[in-house]
């Protein structure tokens, strides 16, 4: 028997949806441009949706708007941190993607490899500086057991705000710096030669989660870093990633296993280093994928046949789990 179209199911068509986008983040440009283009798909196919730019009035403008369900398209701390998630919680609001534990797991980089080291999934080595902490660089390395090049980043940040890629002693305060403006934690890790490449996974209301294929991206100068990431023309995608049916197999089955072993729901996308021997680590997951015009979930979906409605549909579809605990009414809003 067939799957019924989303567009049969009266929880969803029936409810009055929030985008919810911007947010104050250093991701806040990109959320906008993600929630924008989710607000236009949901409209084309027909769902009642209003894009909201969340700030210190949110709880005014989901009742002001009726809101029922929140389509979360919120990027960076506030947003996939488990902050909103655990809100909307409170109000009884059913939402998009991964729960509070989740996305707070995701969020921060250092929790998630500890994580994922735990289960046997393979992360760059790697240790943690707290701001204030005055450490040279070979006290680090040698500590560690660490050598140049490194990468530092915040712990809990998106979109590679605030990475550097350390390749000698002279850099290493200022990238700690930089790092510790984001976030107090600073992650000193392995820096992996060789491919990168990111799986995305959809996660679906009582269905088995979708892999999708493969993307590996060729950044400009080796580094995707923010630019690469949302400028058009500067990065190339291969989609499907040109690697062996049995890496392929590997980094599937390990994003599959990140995703479950952190508890995701809905979208996620789980990002890769491999080495030239073919040997890969896991770098972090992203638990509220972008969906602009150049980013990787859509990428991914539409070449394994799934095109930008319905992927927003899909990714809709998860928040039924939460409309059925919630005990959910349509069209009743809720009292700021």
């Amino acid at each position: 028997m067939s799957e019924p179209r989303l567009t049969e199911r009266p929880l969803l068509t029936r409810a009055r949806i929030g985008v919810l986008m911007g947010g104050q983040s250093a991701e806040r440009d990109v959320s906008l441009r993600t929630g924008a283009a989710v607000h236009r798909s949901l409209v084309r196919r027909g769902y009642n949706a209003v894009a909201i730019d969340v700030g210190a009035t949110l709880s005014q403008d989901l009742y002001d708007q009726k809101i029922d369900l929140a389509f979360l398209a919120l990027h960076g701390p506030g947003g996939e941190d488990g902050a909103i998630q655990g809100f909307l919680e409170t109000l009884g609001i059913p939402y998009t993607g991964s729960g509070i534990q989740a996305s707070a797991i995701g969020m921060h980089k250092v929790t998630t490899k500890t994580l994922l080291a735990s289960a046997g999934i393979p992360v760059p080595a790697g240790t943690v500086v707290k701001r204030g902490k005055k450490v040279s660089s070979a006290t680090l390395l040698r500590a560690a057991k660490l050598r140049w090049p490194v990468v530092v980043k915040p712990a809990s940040q998106g979109s590679t705000i605030g990475v550097t890629i350390v390749r000698k002693p002279s850099q290493w305060h200022d990238a700690l710096a930089l790092a510790h403006c984001y976030d107090t934690d600073a992650m000193v890790e392995a820096y992996i030669p060789g491919h990168e490449v990111t799986v995305s996974i959809i996660g679906r209301h009582e269905v088995s989660p979708l892999v999708l294929p493969a993307v590996e991206i060729v950044a400009p100068g080796g580094f995707y870093d923010f630019a690469a990431k949302y400028e058009k023309g500067k990065t190339q995608y291969l989609c499907p990633a040109p690697l062996t049916a049995a890496v392929t197999r590997q980094i599937r089955a390990l994003a599959l296993r990140t995703y479950e072993v952190l508890g995701c729901e809905g979208a996620a996308r789980v990002d890769f280093r491999i080495t030239p021997r073919g040997r890969p680590f896991v770098l972090e997951i992203n638990t509220a994928p972008g969906m602009t015009e150049t980013s990787l979930l859509p990428m991914a979906a539409m070449r394994a046949t799934i095109d930008y409605d319905e992927l927003t549909e899909r990714i809709l579809e998860s928040a039924l789990v939460r409309v059925a605990r919630f005990g959910h009414q349509e069209g009743k809003g809720r009292n700021p």
